[in-house]
């Protein structure tokens, strides 16, 4: 069914994500926007360092003005860009999807709620995934999670179980534990929750997320980020759904329990090497996607009538970072309630 693969932004995640297609022996084509990152992809081919495994494999990898020359035609679309660039990417690569060709979104938030007008709800999957790499320089890519620990759940916007889903679910089980959702709004906002308990909070101490659950007040910051966001997604009627290999058991308890479920995990998860994205972004003074996961909470809790003095604290501390106005510091742990 998806015989012609393109990877669209090729950072960490697609970076990984097209290695694995790409040595499972899939056609994939990898475009992004960085041209250093594309010569060395060009000349060198990836490289991507896993706890299990060094991979190093020659790819297809072009610039994004050389696609209006190639003139291709996807049968799928595996758009893993920062959230900010959604909308001109999804434009951009529109006209080189087949008529029956879908785009998969490999993001974090909620971007499908913009992406799927542009591209037509018949031509779009969502995904849930958690993988945790950093992009180190051209070509190579240092990953956290092996293909068996890194989580996929790809599902249908209308939530119908399809056989196009059931042939995404077979093709992601080589980069990683792959299970389809019914509930893919659900799943996108139980990730949420453990989003913006994670990304924006570490990410404006500048630390690893390893570090950051060893610092007094993390775990209560966290809750009242996740707790916001979890009654904020209740509010818009989201069904929560079990994520990163967890069950329905799991979820039988309070929504204290699910939120404590949803931190602990993701943290044990990612082990004792990761630096979140925002992280990343801070230290490469690049924007984030935190107005796209707090930032987002806020935007939807006023939306429902329900405050979100946590998130929006936290929102505003990493634009003051990318600003130039606070660096990234684990003191910042202790600043947050000067601006709630």
């Amino acid at each position: 069914m998806f015989h012609e693969i393109a990877v669209l932004g090729c950072g960490a995640i697609g970076s990984s994500v097209g290695a694995d297609l790409t040595d499972a022996g899939y056609q994939v084509t990898l475009i992004d926007q960085w041209p250093a990152h594309v010569e060395a992809m060009k000349s060198k081919g990836l490289h991507i360092k896993m706890p299990d495994l060094d991979l190093q494999i020659p790819v297809k990898a072009f610039h994004l003005h050389e696609i209006y020359s190639m003139q291709p035609q996807f049968d799928l679309v595996l758009l893993a860009a920062k959230s900010y660039d959604s909308e001109w990417l999804t434009h951009f690569i529109k006209p080189y999807l087949k008529p029956t060709g879908v785009l998969v979104g490999l993001q974090n938030s909620l971007n499908d709620e913009n992406i799927a007008p542009i591209i037509g709800y018949q031509h779009e999957l969502g995904c849930v995934i958690e993988l945790s790499a950093e992009l180190v320089e051209p070509g190579y890519v240092v990953r956290n999670t092996t293909r068996t620990t890194t989580w996929f759940s790809p599902g249908e916007l209308h939530g119908l179980l399809t056989p196009r889903l059931k042939a995404l679910e077979d093709l992601f089980q080589c980069c990683a534990t792959t299970k389809m959702t019914s509930n893919i709004w659900g799943a996108k906002w139980s990730k949420l929750i453990s989003n913006t308990m994670t990304q924006g909070p570490i990410g404006m101490l500048g630390i690893k997320s390893f570090e950051a659950g060893q610092l007094s007040g993390f775990y209560e910051l966290a809750f009242e980020l996740g707790k916001e966001t979890y009654e904020v997604g209740r509010a818009l009627g989201m069904e929560i759904e079990p994520i990163f290999g967890l069950t329905q058991e799991d979820f039988l308890g309070s929504s204290a329990d699910v939120i404590n479920k949803l931190l602990h995990t993701l943290l044990k998860h990612l082990g004792k090497n990761s630096r979140n994205a925002v992280v990343q972004d801070h230290a490469k003074g690049r924007k984030t996607e935190v107005a796209y996961l707090n930032g987002l909470v806020v935007k939807k809790g006023a939306q429902v009538g329900i405050p979100t003095p946590y998130n929006q604290a936290v929102t505003l501390m990493n634009q003051m970072i990318e600003d130039g106005r606070l660096q990234t510091s684990p003191d910042n742990l202790n600043k947050v309630k000067d601006y709630i």
